[in-house]
């Protein structure tokens, strides 16, 4: 039973019991103070109900990040790589989605969030048996959703990010080693990311870091966690005397726009209500990409050159990254300037440093999602000030949050880079990691899937 009802069952039988002649002499407040407390002793009895209409926007936005995997990112990612590994690429990532969400059941939300305090590595809920059709998870305010309508949001955020990652491996990492890779890999290095930026008794949580939507969890783990396999795997054969561009800028122009529909599930569901903060999130989430997407195509005129469909599509990618911390930790003006900020940042990396430190990050995960996701980060410290329209209350100093949120980025970074060096070379000294030199000059699609994409 709801507790507002019960609260009003209690006033009314209190007003029955006040009205008996027993009560008559009884003076009026004691009466009424008398009547609260059973009221108050009702509503604290009940048990928390999910709010219906927040329980269906957390379902909505939770099919939405689904969509930003497949069929979003596996068309923006198959669309930049060679046509002799478009099914290659897109399969990965499907696979890599489909066993995220079952390790994510198994063990990765119970040690993640586990239930005793959200205690770190607690297997108290391990295959959800804890877990129950009647199991609650609080949200910001007072109100509650359903346990397994939150368990299956985290879940898709756990498997957009390890598929991710392969950006920065396409077009030469075998399939069975991405998928020796990935159980080991969401272990060791994304679940205690998670727990603790965001679960209760986190470390990062509890130095107020801030990160709405995954800043750290998904974009700087992703990216350092893409940069440290590339620099493994070493550079594609030819790459980069060899021209190496993508096959089809129309499949990847589709998959840019199902993740940005779908961006707006991963940042104003991150609000866990369908509240006023989900209105900001999702507000700053078309800001701040369309400030990205411009800003990418003023730099290439800038540069000399014309401005580009890849460039719009990396533009809207860098915005929507940085934004994802900020989402309901700033205003819409901090919004545009960090999508401005991520597109300049991202292009010089992309452009200029990738070639000047020789490492192959084939579809740029490093260079705007690990990059964009810094600028995002430490970005959100400034943006959350009230003088630039943010959320804050001013009781955190620019400074101190600033260093608080750049903390944040520092232990995300070390961790992912050795979380994912172990996991590497384990996967390496059982199977390895890379294909033969001829699977790769033939395509993963023909070798690894007996495939092809286009007859």
């Amino acid at each position: 039973m709801n507790r507002k009802i019960l609260s009003f069952a209690a006033l009314a039988l209190g007003g029955v019991v006040m009205a008996h002649p027993a009560f008559a002499a009884a003076p009026v407040a004691e009466a009424a103070e008398a009547v609260a407390e059973v009221a108050e002793a009702a509503a604290e009895a009940a048990p928390a109900v999910p709010n219906p209409g927040n329980n269906a926007w957390m379902m909505t936005s939770t099919l939405l990040v689904l969509l930003m995997i497949l069929p979003g990112l596996a068309l923006f990612y198959g669309g930049l790589t060679r046509s002799k590994n478009m099914l290659s690429t897109m399969t990965q990532i499907g696979a890599t989605a489909a066993l995220a969400m079952i390790v994510w059941v198994m063990w990765g939300y119970s040690t993640a969030f586990g239930p005793e305090g959200n205690a770190f590595y607690s297997w108290g809920n391990a295959f959800l048996t804890a877990s129950t059709y009647e199991s609650t998870a609080a949200t910001f305010s007072d109100e509650v959703i359903s346990e397994f309508v939150f368990i299956s949001f985290q879940m898709t955020f756990a498997a957009i990010t390890a598929a991710l990652i392969l950006g920065a491996t396409a077009e030469r990492m075998k399939f069975s080693a991405v998928m020796a890779f990935v159980p080991i890999w969401l272990t060791i290095v994304y679940f205690p990311i998670a727990h603790m930026v965001w679960a209760g008794g986190g470390y990062l949580f509890e130095k107020g870091a801030l990160d709405f939507a995954g800043g750290t969890v998904v974009h700087i783990n992703a990216g350092v966690s893409g940069l440290v396999l590339a620099y493994l795997l070493g550079k594609r054969r030819g790459y980069p005397a060899e021209p190496m561009p993508p096959h089809s800028l129309t499949l990847t122009m589709v998959g840019t726009g199902l993740l940005w529909v779908g961006w707006f599930g991963f940042n104003a569901g991150s609000a866990l209500e369908a509240d006023a903060f989900a209105g900001l999130a999702m507000l700053n989430t078309f800001v701040a990409t369309a400030a990205g997407a411009l800003t990418w195509m003023v730099i290439e005129r800038l540069a000399g050159h014309k401005g580009s469909a890849l460039g719009f599509c990396s533009g809207v990618i860098a915005g929507l990254v940085a934004v994802t911390p900020a989402a309901g930790n700033s205003g819409p003006f901090g919004a545009i300037l960090l999508g401005i900020a991520s597109s300049v940042v991202c292009y010089f990396f992309v452009a200029k440093v990738k070639a000047k430190l020789g490492y192959d990050d084939s579809l740029d995960a490093f260079g705007i999602h690990g990059i964009g996701g810094i600028v995002g980060a430490i970005g959100t410290g400034l943006v959350y000030q009230p003088f630039l329209g943010g959320p804050g209350d001013g009781s955190t100093s620019v400074g101190a949050q600033l260093w608080t949120q750049t903390h944040g980025v520092l232990v995300t970074i070390v961790w992912a880079a050795v979380g994912t060096l172990i996991a590497a070379y384990i996967v390496k000294l059982v199977i390895g990691l890379r294909v033969t030199e001829e699977v790769e000059v033939d395509g993963l699609d023909i070798n690894e899937h007996g495939e092809r994409a286009y007859n």
